[in-house]
C-alpha cells in the first residue's frame, strides 16, 4: 500500500520555521508521511515540490494581510505573517489547479477561501455584529408586527451565506476564541445533510475547539459550505466540483493531543485521498493519457503570436494549453480542424478546404514556437517519444468532412498535413453521409461517402462516426476494414440526444473492434440540472459495462462547448482518474480507457496503411 507524502505547512516565529506536533502527529497516525512546507517565496522550488506532494494540509496561525485580498486593514485586525502569505497563497492556487487533495485548518480554511477567489472576514466580532445590527435597525418595525414569529428567522449571516438548514434568532457571536485547553471541545456545529463531511464524520452535529477571530464570509466559486456553528459563522468548507478539498475552522490535529480520536476520520479521508492521488499519478506516468477531441483551434485568429501566447501561457480563454495539460499530467490531445456545415457550392468548397489548411497550420505554428515544451505526433510512438523526452504530444484531425467536399484527392493532402482522424459529418447532412442532426438525404452513407471510407482506410485516417446519423454509423462499420471510432460520444441510455449512442450501436462497435470515447458536453451527459464529472464517469461506466473495458475511453469536446464541473478543461483530467479510481477500475484498465484502447485502434489503422 502506498503511504501518501503529505506536506504541512510550517508557522513562523521569532526561532524561525515551527509546527505543533499534532498536525505530524495525526498525518502518520492516519498513515501518511508528513514533511514540513517551511515560508519561503521561491516559486520554482514550491513548484517542484508540489509534484512530489500528494496531499497538503495548510496548516494554522496568524490573519491574512487583507492588502492582499484587496481590502485595508481593520483596527481588529491581529499580526499577520508577510513570510507564509504571498506563499501559501500561491501554493494552494497551484496545488488546485493540480487537483492536490487539501486539507485546511483554521488559518488554513481561510486561506483556502481567500485563494479560490472567495472573502475572510476580518474581524467577525466587528463586521458580523455590525452586518447584522444594520439589517435588524431596518426591519424593527416589521419585526414588531411579527413578534414570536422572529424567533425563527436567521441571522444576517446565515442569511448572507445561506449554509445553515436550521433556524436560528438574532443573537450574538458565541465565543470563538475558548479559554480552556487546545484538546477540548468549547461548542458545536451543524454539518450540512450529503456534504462530504457529513461522511467522513458520519454525524449531524459535531463538538469542536474554537481558536479565531476571522473566519470565510463567502466560499467562492469552488468551495460551497458544509458546517456553521450556532451563530452562522461557516465552520467548513469543501469542493463543490467533486474534487478532494476540505476545510475546517477549528483545530482538528489538537484533539490526539489529548488521547482524543474524533477528528481521525478528518486526516484518514486526508490520507486516503492523498494515498489515491498518487495512485493516480502513476498511471499517469506510465501511460499514455490521450484526449481524442478538443476545439482548441476554434479560439485562433490570424494574429500568430497571439495563437502562440495562448496556448503556451495559462490564458482562461481556452481549456487546454500547455500549462493545463502539464497540470492535469495530460500526455496527449488530438486538436481538430473544425469546420461547420456551410453551403456545397463550388466556391464553398473551396473556401472550406482552405481554412481547414489554415487551422492545420495554426496548429503547427503553436507546436514548433513552444517545440522545447511540446511536438506533433501521428502515431503511439511518437507519443511514446515524446513523453521519454519530458514533452506533451498534439495529433491533427478533422471535424466534419464537409473539408473535402466532392474532392476524394483532398483525403491524401490531408493525410500528408498529418490529420490522424476525420469524422464524416458534423450538425446536418454534407455529400458524405447523414448526419444525426440532418434530413436523412442519403439514407446512410451516399455513394461518395462509401468511396471516402475506402479512401480513408486505404491512407490510413480513421473513420470517426461523431455526429453521424444511426444509417451512417452502422454503413461505415460495415464497410471500413479497420475499426470506427467516436471520438466524442457519450450513451444516449442515459442521456436521449440522437449525437449520443445507443446500446445496440456500442455493441456492434465493439464486436468490430472500435472504440467509443464518452464526451463531457453538457447537453451530452443529462437532460435537465448540471451535469458534472459524475456524470461524466456514470456514461464511460455505462459504455464499459456495454461494451467491455477494452473499447471505451475520454474525448472531452474542450474548447468545443464540453467541459463540466470536476472536468472543466484540461488541468482536471487527472480528477477523472481518481473518480475511476473510487469506482474500483483496475490501474490496467484505467491505462485503456485513458489512452491504450484509442491508440490499439490508430495502430490497427496505419498497419492497414503499410500492407
Amino acid at each position: 500500500m502506498v503511504t501518501p507524502l503529505i506536506g504541512i505547512t510550517g508557522n513562523f516565529g521569532d526561532k524561525g520555521c515551527e509546527l505543533a506536533r499534532g498536525y505530524y502527529l495525526s498525518v502518520l497516525k492516519a498513515g501518511g508521511t508528513p514533511v514540513v512546507i517551511p515560508p519561503h517565496d521561491g516559486r520554482e522550488a514550491l513548484l517542484a515540490l508540489l509534484d512530489r506532494l500528494d496531499g497538503i494540509v495548510f496548516s494554522g496561525g496568524a490573519d491574512i494581510n487583507p492588502l492582499l485580498l484587496g481590502e485595508e486593514p481593520m483596527p481588529e485586525l491581529h499580526g499577520v505573517c508577510p513570510q507564509r502569505d504571498e506563499p501559501e497563497l500561491f501554493l494552494a492556487r497551484e496545488a488546485f489547479h493540480r487537483q492536490i487533495p487539501i486539507l485546511g485548518i483554521c488559518r488554513g480554511i481561510q486561506l483556502m477561501a481567500a485563494a479560490l477567489g472567495g472573502k475572510v472576514w476580518q474581524d467577525i466580532y466587528t463586521q458580523g455584529q455590525g452586518a447584522r445590527s444594520k439589517e435588524q435597525g431596518a426591519k424593527g418595525k416589521e419585526q414588531g408586527a411579527r413578534g414570536k414569529e422572529q424567533e425563527d428567522t436567521p441571522c444576517s449571516l446565515v442569511a448572507e451565506h445561506s449554509s445553515c438548514s436550521l433556524p436560528h434568532a438574532p443573537c450574538p457571536l458565541i465565543k470563538h476564541s475558548q479559554d480552556m485547553p487546545r484538546e477540548f471541545a468549547s461548542h458545536t456545529v451543524s454539518i450540512e445533510e450529503g456534504s462530504l463531511l457529513r461522511s467522513i464524520i458520519g454525524a449531524d452535529t459535531l463538538a469542536v475547539n474554537s481558536f479565531h477571530h476571522q473566519a470565510v464570509r463567502d466560499p467562492g466559486p469552488h468551495l460551497r459550505v458544509s458546517a456553521t456553528s450556532p451563530d452562522g459563522i461557516i465552520e467548513a468548507v469543501e469542493s463543490s466540483q467533486h474534487k478532494p478539498l476540505l476545510g475546517v475552522q477549528w483545530h482538528p490535529e489538537c484533539f490526539i493531543l489529548g488521547g482524543d480520536e474524533r477528528m481521525m476520520p478528518i486526516f484518514r479521508w486526508l490520507t486516503n485521498e492523498a494515498r489515491t492521488f498518487a495512485q493516480a499519478k502513476h498511471i499517469h506516468d506510465t501511460s499514455i493519457i490521450l484526449d481524442s477531441h478538443c476545439d482548441t483551434p476554434m479560439f485562433f485568429t490570424d494574429d500568430r503570436k497571439e495563437n502562440i501566447a495562448l496556448f503556451g501561457t495559462r490564458s482562461d480563454r481556452v481549456l487546454v494549453n500547455l500549462p493545463k495539460m502539464t497540470e492535469g499530467r495530460l500526455d496527449a490531445s488530438i486538436m481538430v480542424a473544425y469546420l461547420p456545415q456551410r453551403e456545397r457550392t463550388p466556391e464553398a468548397y473551396k473556401a472550406v478546404a482552405a481554412k481547414t489548411d489554415r487551422l492545420l497550420t495554426q496548429i503547427e505554428e503553436i507546436v514548433e514556437a513552444n517545440s522545447n515544451r511540446v511536438g506533433l505526433a501521428e502515431t503511439g510512438q511518437d507519443i511514446l517519444r515524446l513523453k521519454a523526452q519530458g514533452k506533451k504530444a498534439i495529433l491533427r484531425g478533422i471535424e466534419n468532412g464537409y473539408a473535402i467536399g466532392k474532392d476524394l484527392s483532398l483525403l491524401r493532402h490531408f493525410k500528408q498535413r498529418g490529420i490522424v482522424y476525420m469524422t464524416l459529418c458534423h450538425n446536418g447532412d454534407n455529400d458524405i453521409c447523414d448526419s444525426a442532426r440532418g434530413g436523412a438525404e442519403h439514407g446512410g452513407l451516399s455513394p461518395f461517402g462509401r468511396e471516402v471510407v475506402q479512401e480513408m482506410n486505404r491512407l490510413g485516417i480513421l473513420v470517426d462516426m461523431s455526429h453521424a446519423a444511426e444509417t451512417s454509423f452502422y454503413d461505415a462499420l460495415e464497410l471500413s476494414q479497420v475499426p470506427i471510432v467516436c471520438s466524442h460520444s457519450s450513451a444516449r441510455a442515459l442521456c436521449d440526444h440522437p449525437r449520443n449512442l445507443t446500446d445496440n450501436q456500442m455493441r456492434a462497435l465493439a464486436k468490430a473492434g472500435g472504440v467509443a470515447q464518452t464526451t463531457v458536453y453538457h447537453g451530452f451527459l443529462r437532460k435537465d440540472g448540471q451535469a458534472t464529472v459524475v456524470d461524466a464517469v456514470e456514461h464511460l461506466c455505462h459504455a464499459a459495462r456495454i461494451m467491455g473495458v477494452e473499447h471505451v475511453g475520454l474525448g472531452t469536446d474542450f474548447d468545443g462547448d464540453g467541459g463540466v464541473p470536476g472536468l472543466a478543461d484540461a488541468s482536471e483530467i487527472i480528477n477523472f482518474t481518481r473518480h475511476l479510481l473510487h469506482r474500483h477500475f483496475s490501474e490496467q484498465d484505467i491505462s485503456l480507457i485513458m489512452g491504450g484502447n484509442f491508440l490499439r485502434v490508430m495502430e490497427q489503422c496505419n498497419k492497414l496503411m503499410t500492407t
